[in-house]
């Protein structure tokens, strides 16, 4: 990813990988690592819920064949209530498994053996998919405009100034072009203690853009992860 490109900096994402075989995983990990990501890993569905239910993360990459909760189960039981990116990766390549591991709502699905690099690929290319707005570009949504060039946020024209912090999140959700951001990629952008803090902070851009902040129909909480922008586009 170029600076220029990139919908979060890959410092900012925080991928979770799923594989019973520790070696794939470790390896997976290492390389990962060192293109930048911050990565986790679980060696089962259930060490993946336990973790997601006190982290967040931006994208899941989960093996299929695992004992137990295979990757089909996991993801169409995540899919209920959240809309996370999750890349699938299987031994079984054959075009009906892939359709089966579309069908249970992953968003990408890779056949091993692979090469570490083409799963970057994958991982960029679906970043570059749910995040399409350009960083020098603006976003409408209903009566508000924001200049992602400028920093400028402007109701009919007419200028509402923003506090740093009220920027820096306003301007990593515009970037996302409606995908729900993450607290933690949040949390860091503003470089805040604590993930509290961005909600703290999410309250008070809130009380300056929606009519009513206790509804807000523009920024909006996705529970358990963070929050969204809904742009013109989603609406």
């Amino acid at each position: 990813m170029s600076l220029e490109s990139d919908i979060l900096e890959r410092h900012e994402i925080h991928l979770l990988l799923v594989d019973d075989d520790d070696r794939i995983r470790d390896l997976l990990k290492k390389y990962l690592s060192r293109e930048g990501y911050r990565v986790s890993t679980a060696s089962n569905a259930a060490d993946a819920r336990r973790l997601m239910g006190t982290l967040t993360f931006d994208l899941m990459i989960l093996d299929v064949m695992m004992p137990g909760e295979d990757g089909f189960a996991l993801t169409k039981s995540l899919r209920v209530s959240d809309d996370i990116p999750i890349i699938l990766l299987t031994a079984k390549g054959e075009p009906a498994d892939r359709i089966e591991g579309l069908r249970s709502g992953a968003d990408d699905y890779l056949a091993k053996p692979f090469e570490p690099e083409e799963l970057i690929l994958r991982i960029e290319a679906i970043f570059r998919r749910i995040g399409n707005t350009k960083p020098n570009g603006k976003v409408v949504f209903g009566p508000w405009e924001y200049d992602l060039q400028r920093l400028a946020l402007t109701k009919h024209g007419d200028r509402v100034r923003l506090t740093t912090g009220e920027e820096a999140l306003l301007t990593l959700l515009a970037k996302c072009g409606g995908a729900a951001v993450s607290r933690y990629a949040l949390s860091e952008k503003i470089s805040a203690q604590s993930e509290r803090a961005v909600d703290v902070q999410m309250t008070r851009l809130r009380r300056k853009i929606e009519d009513n902040p206790s509804e807000p129909v523009f920024i909006v909480t996705v529970r358990g992860h963070g929050y969204r922008l809904m742009t013109d586009s989603q609406h």
